[in-house]
């Protein structure tokens, strides 16, 4: 099999970024490139075009490889329930009849290599976490034993920023086995500040005390927007002079918190993430996201008092999948797709959401009360119910989905990338713009942005990158296979 395998010292070193930038720069040159994470852990999901959950970074490196997402990028997603459990979404539906996860998860793996190995020229694959998990060695199916599959070269990412680079690195290649080590032909520096030209006494240092190449030195890149993996990666957006502050509500079991990404785009908004009441402020906007567990963040709102907060706020609120069940009356769990049980929501809508049995996946298109098109996707297992008539959100195929309270001051949906629908998220600015007595925008159209941001990203990588010696190892590569 052509391809390569990025692998981290530890989680968040940047694997995701760079597989994307790799994506997108294999594509430029020709080549039908394709992602690939065996198992990935996040709450932050990509709904393809079947209506399978995948992990949100393959949806994005597939779209920077100018191919279609499909599960077999991403066969195995974990999705975090609570800090002792998580949901097992296989082959991009959730299920609970895994007997050996190990065995089966190496099936499921192999499957997919096999497959896409007849679709792509190359595979970018990306690992988890760090390949030297010693507790894990036995069951691990995310990194070297990956590589092994696919019998591809590995090179290993160090994030710089974090600190202890040079210890990261020697220590990860001392803890691989002899064969492992053979596997890794390059070493990634990532995230510098400043003028890598600075570093060059560091990659000499690296070069001659672990006999591995450094393909390069990644500069820092605060300014590329790029759809997050998971919620290590959440980022703010300060903006100084006159401009909206729009307050997201940290959850600790946020989920799909990229329906906030296109905001990134806009030169006039602030996005901050608030974690108590005393964070508040008084924002132009809330917006409670989805979550994964409802029932124990709701606790969390009532705890950090930020739950009275948002029931005094008198500005616009909107609430999305999570977010909106937490805006009713009640929360029922009566089959403990959560926690058994229920319990009280905020209170701000007459409405109640039970969990069932079977989880909803699917693409939505409706239509707003003025005629706005939407397009996203919903993802969830709670059916709520309106206990008072309440205004629709919008009309859809199937009826009438959401809440659109108070004028439109309050918004609840199931709908997740409501806000990447440019003429939604633009008519909703405008409005907070007019009441604060700011200067009208233009419309951003996000589609067109986030293709900037692959090139851009693209460019910032490919100039720091020997991909000329990375390009002829894919293309050269005999593999491990052959040996003894």
């Amino acid at each position: 099999m052509k391809g390569m395998m990025l692998q981290g010292t530890s989680s968040d070193v940047g694997k995701s970024l760079l597989v994307t930038a790799l994506c997108r720069i294999f594509a430029r040159k020709g080549y039908n490139v394709a992602p690939f994470k065996s198992q990935n852990m996040s709450n932050n999901s990509y709904v393809t075009k079947e209506g399978n959950e995948i992990g949100r970074a393959q949806g994005i490196q597939a779209e920077a490889a100018n191919i279609t997402a499909d599960v077999v990028h991403n066969p195995i997603l974990l999705k975090p329930r609570n800090n002792m459990t998580s949901e097992i979404v296989w082959l991009g539906k959730a299920t609970t009849n895994i007997n050996n996860f190990y065995e089966q998860g190496i099936d499921v793996i192999t499957q997919s290599l096999n497959q896409l190995e007849e679709q792509a020229d190359i595979l970018v694959i990306e690992g988890a976490g760090s390949p030297v998990e010693m507790n894990l060695l036995d069951r691990e199916i995310v990194n070297m034993k990956v590589a092994e599959l696919a019998d591809v070269p590995v090179f290993l990412i160090a994030d710089i920023n974090r600190g202890g680079v040079f210890a990261s690195i020697v220590g990860t290649l001392q803890l691989l086995k002899e064969k492992e080590r053979r596997r890794v032909k390059g070493i990634i520096i990532n995230k510098f500040y400043g003028d890598v030209s600075l570093f060059q006494e560091g990659v000499e240092w690296i070069e001659a005390n672990t006999g591995v190449k450094v393909v390069g030195v990644i500069p820092y890149l605060p300014h590329i927007v790029i759809d997050a993996e998971d919620s290590l990666s959440v980022r703010e957006k300060k903006v100084s002079g006159a401009h909206l502050d729009i307050a997201v509500i940290r959850l600790p079991f946020i989920s799909n918190f990229t329906d906030i990404e296109p905001f990134f785009f806009e030169e006039d908004v602030s996005i901050r993430y608030v974690t108590h009441a005393r964070e508040f402020g008084n924002p132009d906007a809330v917006i409670l996201p989805g979550s994964k567990s409802t029932l124990s963040d709701m606790r969390f709102l009532e705890e950090t008092g930020l739950a009275e907060k948002i029931r005094t706020y008198s500005g616009a609120l909107v609430g999305i999948c999570g977010g909106y069940q937490l805006l009713g009356e009640k929360l029922l769990d009566m089959h403990g797709k959560e926690e058994r049980g229920g319990m009280s929501g905020i209170g701000i809508l007459p409405m109640e959401t039970v969990y069932e049995e079977t989880k909803t996946v699917k693409k939505t298109i409706g239509h707003t009360m003025n005629g706005l098109q939407i397009e996203g996707y919903e993802i969830h297992y709670g059916r709520t119910e309106h206990i008072e008539a309440l205004r629709p959100f919008l009309h859809t195929e199937d009826g009438n989905e959401g809440v659109c309270a108070e004028n439109g001051r309050v918004v609840g949906t199931y709908i997740h990338h409501l806000f990447h629908k440019d003429e939604y998220r633009h008519e909703w600015l405008e409005r907070l713009r007019k009441q604060k007595g700011l200067d009208s925008q233009e419309k951003v159209n996000v589609t067109m942005q986030k293709e900037k941001m692959f090139d851009l990203l693209a460019d910032e990588v490919e100039v720091h990158l020997h991909m000329d010696y990375i390009t002829q190892l894919v293309e050269t590569w005999e593999g491990l296979h052959h040996e003894s």
